[in-house]
């Protein structure tokens, strides 16, 4: 009696277990939807502008998009407004990890990560997407995730090459460690073959099609700023500086930035009493810029060993001699000036201790770092008179977002000289390339010299505003230098990715 009880159960067991499988592998196989995307970065979503820029562009179309990322800082309100977009984050790994050495973490954060996407885009994602993009680096786990899930679900996978990998890899352990040959091989592996291959650069398409033999449709997508990027007026200067300045009560600034009179009056902007002939009444005018303002000089950066921020500060304490010096004898021509560094990592704390320690004693610099919510970042660029880009490339083929933000914004840059960066900064176009510290305080005091009308910034300004009246429109071809190719990301997108995504859902409509 019980022997055959057993039997019943165990046959009804087994029915069950074939039942699942089954429904598993009709689940799994089903085909994918058309006009519909998943979206994944291995990071903070909010602080992932490009795979932002391109969830909203699929959203745009009509495709149901899917974005993967960690929960961390706030998307921007324009891709969260879209009724296609769906937020999807992953779990973080433990905490305790972080306390852990990396050669024991890494294992089990990849092992966690693992988990995590594949139930994503497995099962939270019901109906297999018809395009997966993954965003490269970082590489481990996920290249080799969505090449399975890719050939499991049909879905077809696109890479969106940012940079190499296993070469950040190369500034943490050296090139001949054995982790970093791992990771060389499993990038190589996992991202030669795809449905198509996008590049931030041409240096970086011709360099992985000669090395790696890649295999699929490959077409480099530059990165450009969103349309609503733009210079800003006076009126919304003094509007960010209005929300800013409460946060702004460092003791090195009380007595160095001019003083504000809310609402009339912020740090950089004033507004001026004006009376009617017809009676006693007064009115205020629209905000201007003070002339007595300091000059407003920005910078934006991981703070990751890619990016050496002691030739800044090397150079803003060559710019601090300089402007003792020059002042003395004509005082005024070079301005006050105030750093503003944006951004968070692992070496912030160091360097603004030194910081602070140095400008105690400085009278014509000020550097401060700010945390900014994502709708305030591009007012602060279309507000600031210059910025400064330290971003070298671990592997000398990718291009620095921050600097695509700062022109979309009409802010002429000082950038750090490397390999590519001539597809992006044209010297002496658009802004200036140094390669050490007394380079860049030498363009410092050549374009910020009778500030704030200061002749050679606003040149550069100038060209970039050339390039701005047009962009929004089509693409641009600045009438002085042929190579220099500007529009949004909008046009970009739509020339470039457009095409690669509909070919199969159109021949199907």
């Amino acid at each position: 009696m019980i022997e055959a009880l057993l039997r019943i159960v165990a046959a009804f067991v087994s029915l069950l277990l074939v039942l699942f499988t089954v429904w598993i592998y009709q689940y799994v196989v089903r085909p994918p939807k058309l006009r519909s995307v998943a979206i994944i970065v291995l990071g903070d979503v909010g602080r992932s502008p490009r795979m932002m820029y391109h969830a909203e562009s699929f959203a745009k179309l009509g495709f149901d998009t899917y974005l993967i990322g960690y929960r961390e800082s706030k998307p921007v309100p324009s891709l969260t407004s879209l009724p296609h977009v769906r937020l999807c984050y992953l779990s973080e790994p433990p905490s305790f990890l972080r306390k852990v050495p990396f050669v024991l973490a890494a294992p089990v954060k990849i092992l966690h990560q693992v988990t995590s996407i594949l139930y994503m885009l497995m099962f939270t994602i019901s109906s297999p997407p018809e395009f997966i993009i993954v965003q490269n680096p970082p590489s481990i786990p996920t290249l080799a995730l969505v090449w399975l899930v890719g050939r499991v679900r049909s879905s077809k996978i696109i890479i969106d090459w940012h940079n190499l990998g296993y070469s950040i890899l190369v500034l943490k352990l050296g090139p001949s460690h054995p982790f970093v040959k791992i990771a060389k091989w499993f990038e190589r592996t996992f991202g030669r073959s795809a449905y198509a291959h996008l590049f931030v650069t041409r240096a970086m398409q011709d360099h992985l099609v000669t090395e790696w033999g890649l295999i699929g449709q490959k077409t480099v997508l530059h990165d450009r700023p969103p349309s609503h990027f733009h210079r800003c007026s006076p009126p919304e200067v003094h509007e960010l500086f209005l929300r800013l300045g409460p946060s702004l009560t460092s003791p090195s600034l009380k007595n160095y930035l001019p003083s504000s009179n809310t609402p009339y009056t912020t740090q950089f902007t004033t507004t001026k009493m004006s009376s009617s002939t017809q009676s006693s009444l007064y009115s205020v005018n629209m905000p201007e810029l003070r002339n007595d303002r300091v000059a407003l000089l920005v910078s934006s950066t991981s703070w990751t060993p890619d990016e050496d921020f002691t030739i800044l500060l090397d150079a803003l304490k060559l710019y601090e001699k300089r402007a003792l010096r020059v002042n003395k004898e004509n005082p005024g021509k070079l301005p006050r000036i105030w750093m503003v560094i944006t951004g968070k990592g692992p070496l912030k704390a160091k360097y603004m201790a030194d910081v602070n320690r140095l400008q105690e004693e400085w009278s014509y610099v000020r550097c401060s770092s700010l945390w900014l919510e994502a709708e305030d970042y591009p007012l602060l660029l279309g507000s600031a008179d210059l910025g400064i880009c330290l971003h070298s490339s671990s592997s000398a083929l990718d291009l620095p977002m921050k600097v695509v933000d700062m022109f979309g914004c009409g802010l002429p840059v000082c950038a750090l000289d490397f390999a590519c960066l001539s597809e992006l900064v044209h010297d002496g176009e658009n802004g200036l390339v140094f390669k050490n510290a007394r380079e860049l305080a030498g363009q410092l005091e050549m374009l910020l010299t009778s500030f704030p009308n200061a002749v050679s910034l606003a040149k550069l300004r100038s060209s970039l505003q050339l390039a701005s009246q047009s962009r929004v429109s089509q693409l641009v071809r600045h009438k002085e230098s042929l190579s220099w190719e500007w529009g949004t990301w909008t046009n970009n997108w739509n020339r470039v990715v457009k095409p690669l995504v509909l070919t199969d859902v159109e021949r199907f409509e």
